[in-house]
């Protein structure tokens, strides 16, 4: 059962619009293979952004980036590579919680590690870009 939407530990509805706007500028990137609303675009709850696997070792078998937006300014941006005999993943995260500060990240390899964030804006287009810069600096170390 969810919060109400007055409590503090809630997140609000999700922001269809700040949705749209990230999945227009996660489509132009080279690293993106194709983007998708979830359930629908027309009602939008989360993004997928499913990265070309190109760019990737041989054994990794699918990547994406999974955005929810909230009109709170709550967030989860959670990547995820999946390989033919591992999972990686990590998470940038806004929102109310009991384990860290609102802001905060969830460490790789499993998401389990949390530490406080500290992000310079948390505009959706400086979060986008600071997750985008993150994977791309993940390639560079290990595989380009």
């Amino acid at each position: 059962m969810c919060p109400p939407a007055d409590s503090p530990t809630a997140t609000g509805p999700p922001d269809r619009h700040t949705l749209r706007l990230l999945e227009r500028h996660l489509a132009r990137e080279d690293l993106i293979a194709n983007t998708a609303f979830d359930p629908n675009p027309h009602e939008p709850r989360l993004l997928h952004a499913h990265f070309d696997t190109t760019h990737y070792p041989a054994s990794t078998t699918a990547v994406r980036l999974d955005v929810r937006w909230f009109t709170t300014g709550d967030f989860s941006l959670h990547y995820v590579e999946t390989s033919t005999d591992a999972q990686w993943e990590c998470r940038w995260d806004r929102h109310p919680n009991p384990h860290n500060t609102r802001v905060h990240f969830h460490y790789p390899p499993d998401s389990d590690d949390v530490t406080d964030l500290s992000l310079p804006s948390h505009h959706p287009l400086e979060v986008y870009s600071t997750v985008l810069d993150a994977i791309e600096q993940r390639l560079t170390d290990h595989w380009e």
